[in-house]
């Protein structure tokens, strides 16, 4: 279980990165702000959380925690965009925090 949440962590950290820079690309930057700014958040979160938890750190359960939150924001405001970049981001985000939300429990 602890592979895929690092997995899940890692892909998430892919598809939000490629999601903000495809943001800044569309005509409409003004409406891509807030997705961008989530997509930056979250590929944060789940950098660190990947990390804590491939060294067992003692703190992996309050980070997943953290990174299901950072996740569930950025999959809400991703799915509210119809760009393939932001459906796939919004997909990867829901994966993570799915099994981030286990880990912490």
């Amino acid at each position: 279980m602890i592979r895929d949440c690092i997995d899940a962590c890692l892909d998430c950290v892919a598809a939000c990165e490629a999601c903000a820079t495809a943001c800044l690309a569309e005509p409409d930057l003004d409406m891509m702000r807030a997705c961008v700014r989530l997509d930056r958040d979250c590929a944060d979160v789940c950098a660190l959380t990947a990390r804590l938890l491939m060294r067992g750190s003692d703190l992996h359960a309050r980070a997943c925690a953290l990174c299901a939150s950072a996740c569930e924001a950025c999959a809400a405001e991703c799915g509210q965009h119809h760009h393939d970049h932001c459906q796939r981001c919004a997909e990867a985000c829901r994966r993570c925090a799915e099994l981030c939300r286990k880990m912490a429990a």
